[in-house]
């Protein structure tokens, strides 16, 4: 297993990006992007609201557990449950697909080198994580393009290494507010995800790292997938600099 260590990373105070701890706000240049950070179920996952607050539209980034939980903070803001994007197939982020579509009519979005994938789990696993298989994917992305909702849009970049179909999330900076990217397995704050599961692989992990997430604007905020580090956020510049695994 990979070390986890982390940096110290802080975010500003005023009228843009607030942090506070859980549930993370992200208020960017009063065009109504409202992002939350929730650490659900028992494997430290992070799950992402993100919404344009004008709209009512939102999706759910990884919501594998405390359905209950996530559905509440949609409601509190009044929105509509458009998507469930999930980062990649394993089952600790797709665990949760199942309820939240029944509940919304969400419709799941993969990459398109990982939606086989998510519907062949081993039985072993499902006991494991105590957990029910994802649905099929009703949407198959590829590089490049934009989930939306209102006239919030992630565009997304595959980063195979973890997974073959494994995706970040990248939502750009607007005004003077930075950007920020939802990494998934493929980044930790401090670490990255592991390549020794069926579909790994370490040499496109580093590929996808170096060339795809560090040439993005330093001060990209990164979002990873598990809760792994004192801090549950860093930037790119920061992965750069210091990363246990994937620095300089």
């Amino acid at each position: 297993m990979i070390p986890n260590v982390c940096n110290d990373y802080g975010a500003g105070d005023g009228d843009g990006l607030r942090f506070d701890g859980y549930p993370l706000t992200a208020a960017k240049g009063g065009t109504g992007v409202l992002v939350r950070q929730f650490e659900v179920g028992d494997f430290n996952i992070f799950s992402y609201l993100v919404a344009d607050e004008e709209a009512k539209e939102a999706l759910f980034i990884d919501p594998s557990a405390d359905i209950d939980l996530l559905l509440q903070e949609a409601a509190l803001h009044d929105l509509k449950v458009k998507y469930v994007v999930n980062t990649h197939h394993h089952i600790d982020h797709v665990m949760g697909n199942r309820e939240m579509v029944a509940r919304t009519g969400a419709k799941i979005v993969i990459h398109k080198d990982d939606a086989a994938w998510m519907l062949h789990v081993e039985p072993a696993m499902l006991r494991m994580f105590r957990a029910e298989p994802s649905p099929p994917a009703d949407v198959t992305v590829g590089d490049g393009d934009l989930v939306r909702v209102g006239g919030v849009a992630l565009q997304v970049i595959h980063t195979p290494g973890h997974t073959p179909g494994g995706m970040c999330l990248y939502l750009e900076a607007r005004l003077d507010q930075p950007g920020m990217v939802f990494t998934g397995d493929t980044l930790f704050v401090g670490s990255c995800g592991r390549t020794d599961f069926p579909g790994g692989d370490y040499e496109e992990l580093e590929k996808s790292v170096r060339t795809r997430l560090y040439t993005l604007p330093q001060d990209t905020i990164v979002f990873p997938g598990h809760n792994y580090a004192p801090r549950p956020t860093s930037t790119i510049e920061d992965e750069r600099l210091t990363n246990a695994v994937f620095h300089g």
